[in-house]
């Protein structure tokens, strides 16, 4: 079954994300198990293309599932987009006998997974991103952690709102994408909440709501914020000024990457990368592994990569119900 494939290596690009660990021992452990090669590939495309390139045995990645980021370490890397320089990739892992590559991130690590393929090298990408913005899947490695990090911080600003009857603006990460801002804002009972997906940036309407929840005796209001929306700070100072209500802004900011991995991290990126390993060893190429309906799945980048994601219609009516404070009997 491994004769496909004689080294492996792996590589997580972009921004890191808490389960990242527990998906590369997987690749590791599964690939040394079947008899395979396995090199690990230090900061993402930037390492391959300045050979940062290791050899992996069981023992490096003991000790390593409990810990946040990612060992291997990630960068940024732009001129990954260019040909010539996707070509010299391919070229050193040729060097370095690498015949199949694993590669953890978000879209724009499966669009270098995308050009490295059809340069030879047969690559499988697994989602690693805590926005959970990857269109094919319904999981991405570091959301959960992520999630509960923010509701857990989120907690902690509110009680102090409730204290000194502020308004409470607390932004959270996510890029363009307003996942983990929906569940915050649902989880932590929100008044308000902004969303790239269904902003209009009505700052009026937030002011109504916050003058008529003082109203019927709400000793706070907490918005929740997502990052694609943005500037909380100048938000803040315009709805004090509006309003009349202390107003304060909180960024959640780089502490929703950190921290030990949740339980379903760990086990659904163990799980994807064991399912990573297992379709190079069948001589697939330009896939990607997905988590769709309750199954472990993997589908061609290039379909992935067109597909279009986007928040459930019926998941923002309910956390619009859900934040009201008054309510017409309906009879």
């Amino acid at each position: 079954m491994a004769g496909k494939v004689k080294t492996i290596g792996v590589l997580t690009s972009g921004g890191d994300a808490p389960g990242m660990n527990a998906a590369i021992r997987a690749v590791v452990r599964k690939s040394l198990n079947n008899g395979v090669n396995i090199k690990g590939i230090k900061k993402g495309y930037m390492g391959l293309l300045n050979e940062e390139i290791m050899d992996m045995n069981a023992i490096s990645v003991s000790d390593t599932i409990q810990r946040g980021g990612t060992v291997l370490g990630t960068a940024r890397c732009p001129e990954f987009k260019e040909e010539e320089v996707q070509e010299e990739a391919a070229k050193i892992c040729r060097k370095h006998g690498i015949d199949g590559l694993v590669v953890i991130g978000g879209d724009g690590s499966y669009r270098g997974a995308q050009a490295l393929s059809k340069h030879g090298i047969n690559t499988i990408g697994i989602p690693g991103t805590i926005d959970l913005d990857i269109s094919c899947t319904d999981y991405t490695i570091g959301f959960d952690t992520a999630v509960n990090t923010a509701m857990q911080a989120i907690d902690k600003v509110r009680d102090t709102s409730s204290s000194h009857e502020r308004c409470s603006i607390i932004e959270v990460m996510g890029r363009n994408a307003g996942y983990i801002a929906l569940w915050c804002g649902v989880a932590n009972g929100a008044e308000d909440i902004l969303l790239p997906e269904k902003y209009d940036f009505n700052e009026q309407v937030l002011v109504n709501n916050i003058i008529a929840n003082r109203k019927i005796g709400k000793t706070h209001h907490l918005i929740i914020n997502a990052e694609g929306i943005g500037h909380s700070t100048s938000m803040a100072r315009r709805i004090e000024a509006a309003t009349g209500i202390e107003t304060r802004a909180t960024i959640l900011g780089y502490m929703q990457r950190g921290g030990s991995p949740t339980c379903k991290d760990r086990y659904y990126a163990s799980i994807m990368g064991a399912y990573a390993a297992d379709i190079l060893f069948e001589g697939k190429t330009n896939r990607c592994v997905c988590y769709q309906n309750g199954k472990f799945m993997d589908m061609d980048i290039d379909e992935a990569l067109a597909m279009t994601k986007t928040i459930d219609p019926y998941q923002f009516e309910v956390s619009r119900l859900l934040s009201r404070n008054e309510y017409t009997d309906k009879k």
